[in-house]
C-alpha cells in the first residue's frame, strides 16, 4: 500500500492534525535557514517556550469562550490588573521577609481574576449584554484601574519563591527531572493513542504517524531544553515551569471538555442556543463558568508574566487579546451546519458533538433511526434511557 492510499484512509480531522504538524516542521526549518542556524539553538527554543506559554494558556480558555459564541476582549487588561494587584500586595503591602507573602498574594491574584471573570460572565449570561460590549468596556476599565492603583510605577523585585513560575534560573526542572517528566508524558500520550485505536476512534496509520511525530517532538524539545546551560555552569535548564503549567492546564481543560457533562453543554450552547435551552441545559450557568475559567487563566498568565519579568509594570498584557484571538483555531468552533432540533425534540449536538465524546457517534457516522421512546430530556439536560411502562391488560 502506497502513502497515497494510506492518507486516503485517514479521517479528515486526522489529516488536518498531521498537516498541522508537518507545516510546523516546515516553518521551523525555513526559519532556521533564514536565521543562519540560530532558530534551532537551545537558547531560542527555551525563550520561545517561556514567552509563548502565556499566549497559549489564554488561547485554551478563549477557545471555550468562542465555542459558546462569545468573545473576550479584556484578557490583556485582566492580566495586567491581576499582575499589578499581586505586585503591589507582595512588595508594598505585606512584609517582604514573610514566608507566607508570595503564597498569599498568589491566591489573592487567582481569586481576583476569577471574580472578574464571574462579573463579566454575569453581565453576559444573566443581564443579557453582548459579550463584545462587556469585554470591550472591561478592556478600558481594567486598564484604567491598573494605572490608577499603580500611579504609573513599576514594582520590583518579587520573592524568590514566586519567581519559580517565570522560567528563569529558578523556574525550570533541571535535566534529570525533565527526562522523567517527558518520559511520563510520552507514555501517557502513547497510551491515549492506543486507547483511541482500540476503541475505533483512530486508524492504525494515524496512530503510528501521530505517535512517531509526538515522540520525536517531545524528545527533541527536552534535548534542546537540557542543552541550554545555566550561567557559569554545565547544568542544563530543563523544562521551563511556564511550559509545565501550560501542559497541565491544557490537559485538565481537555479532559473537562471531552469527558465531563459540562463540556458537552458548552458545545450544545455553541451549536444551537435555543435547542440547548429547550432540552434543559443550564445555558446561563455554562456561560458564567466559561467566563470564570477565562478570568482564572488570565490570573495564571499574570503570575507567569510577572514572575518572568520579576516586576509589575503598567503595560503588562497590552494588546495581548489580539494574539490570543489569533491563536484560536476558528475551524470547528462555528460548524458549517446548524444542528437545529431533531424530530425527537433534542439538539443533535448532544448526540453528535465535536470533538468526539465518550458517548455518542463519531463525526461522519450515521445516527441511529429515531426512537422517541428511548431518549427523554430531563431537567439536567442529559438524555436517559428508560423502560416503556407496561400496559396491564384485562384477562
Amino acid at each position: 500500500m502506497s502513502w497515497h492510499d494510506v492518507l486516503r484512509t485517514l479521517d479528515p480531522r486526522h489529516k488536518r492534525l498531521l498537516a498541522l504538524g508537518a507545516s510546523l516542521v516546515v516553518i521551523w526549518v525555513v526559519f532556521d535557514l533564514l536565521s543562519g542556524g540560530l532558530f534551532f539553538s537551545p537558547r531560542n527554543f527555551y525563550n520561545l517556550a517561556v514567552q509563548s506559554s502565556t499566549v497559549a494558556l489564554l488561547t485554551v480558555g478563549m477557545v471555550l469562550v468562542i465555542i459558546t459564541r462569545n468573545i473576550d476582549l479584556s484578557v490583556g487588561s485582566v492580566l495586567g490588573l491581576t499582575g499589578m494587584v499581586i505586585a503591589i500586595l507582595q512588595i508594598e503591602v505585606f512584609p517582604a521577609a514573610a514566608g507566607w507573602n508570595w503564597p498569599l498574594t498568589l491566591a489573592i491574584g487567582l481569586i481576583a481574576g476569577t471574580l472578574i471573570g464571574l462579573w463579566q460572565g454575569f453581565l453576559v449570561a444573566y443581564v443579557g449584554i453582548p459579550s463584545f460590549v462587556v469585554t470591550l468596556a472591561g478592556l478600558l476599565i481594567f486598564r484604567g484601574l491598573t494605572f490608577e492603583i499603580s500611579q504609573g510605577q513599576t514594582f520590583s523585585p518579587f520573592q524568590a519563591g514566586y519567581r519559580i513560575f517565570g522560567g528563569g534560573q529558578q523556574g525550570s526542572l533541571g535535566e534529570a527531572a525533565s527526562w522523567i517528566v517527558g518520559g511520563v508524558a510520552l507514555v501517557v500520550l502513547l497510551g491515549a493513542l492506543a486507547r483511541r485505536l482500540r476503541s475505533g476512534e483512530a486508524s492504525l496509520p494515524f496512530t503510528l504517524l501521530g505517535g512517531l511525530f509526538a515522540s520525536a517532538l517531545t524528545l527533541f524539545m527536552i534535548y534542546q531544553f537540557n542543552a541550554y546551560d545555566r550561567p557559569r555552569t554545565d547544568l542544563g535548564y530543563g523544562i521551563p515551569s511556564p511550559l509545565l503549567l501550560l501542559t497541565l492546564a491544557a490537559t485538565w481543560i481537555g479532559l473537562f471538555v471531552n469527558r465531563a457533562p459540562v463540556g458537552r453543554h458548552v458545545y450544545a450552547v455553541g451549536q444551537n442556543l435555543e435547542a440547548a435551552r429547550l432540552v434543559g441545559v443550564p445555558v446561563r450557568r455554562v456561560v458564567l463558568k466559561v467566563f470564570a475559567l477565562m478570568g482564572l487563566l488570565c490570573a495564571v498568565g499574570a503570575v507567569i508574566t510577572t514572575s518572568r519579568l520579576n516586576a509589575g509594570t503598567t503595560n503588562l498584557g497590552t494588546l495581548l487579546e489580539l494574539n490570543v484571538i489569533a491563536g484560536c483555531r476558528h475551524r470547528g468552533r462555528f460548524p458549517r451546519r446548524r444542528p437545529g432540533l431533531d424530530p425527537r425534540g433534542h439538539p443533535r449536538c448532544l448526540c453528535h458533538p465535536e470533538p468526539r465524546h465518550r458517548h455518542g457517534p463519531h463525526r461522519g457516522e450515521q445516527l441511529p433511526p429515531p426512537d422517541p421512546h428511548r431518549i427523554r430530556p430531563h431537567r439536567r439536560g442529559v438524555g436517559r434511557p428508560y423502560r416503556r411502562p407496561q400496559v396491564l391488560r384485562s384477562p
